[in-house]
């Protein structure tokens, strides 16, 4: 199992359409094969990002769901706050679960190499 963590730097005056739009998100990740949730996490200190967290069975899944026409339609109203909205870039991060205490036995994911999401260096 994998976890995706998407942090992203909202400015507080932007924080209700922010939440606004994943509140009328397209829902398409939710019927992908693999996926087994996600969660929005709004920060308490305004300098914080918000956390968006989703949980995958495998790396693999993931990565066949950024690579899909439904990744593309999921994420085509994502620019629809303007620039400024942004206090810095959003930072993509995946982590390998090795323990979940509500799956004491999840066979752990394999480590694997660095994601580069925008290809290498």
């Amino acid at each position: 199992m994998i976890a995706v963590a998407n942090r992203i730097f909202v400015k507080p005056e932007f924080a209700e359409r922010f939440e606004e739009n994943f509140r009328q998100r397209a829902g398409l990740v939710d019927t992908m094969p693999g996926f087994l949730f996600n969660q929005v996490l709004r920060p308490v200190n305004p300098e914080d990002p918000y956390i968006v967290l989703t949980y995958w069975e495998s790396r693999a899944q993931f990565e066949d769901w950024v690579k899909s026409d439904a990744f593309v339609k999921g994420h085509a109203r994502s620019g629809t706050l303007p620039r400024e909205a942004f206090a810095g870039p959003s930072k993509l991060e995946l982590h390998e679960v090795f323990l979940d205490s509500r799956r004491p036995d999840l066979v752990e994911e394999p480590r694997g190499a660095p994601l580069r999401p925008h290809g290498p260096d």
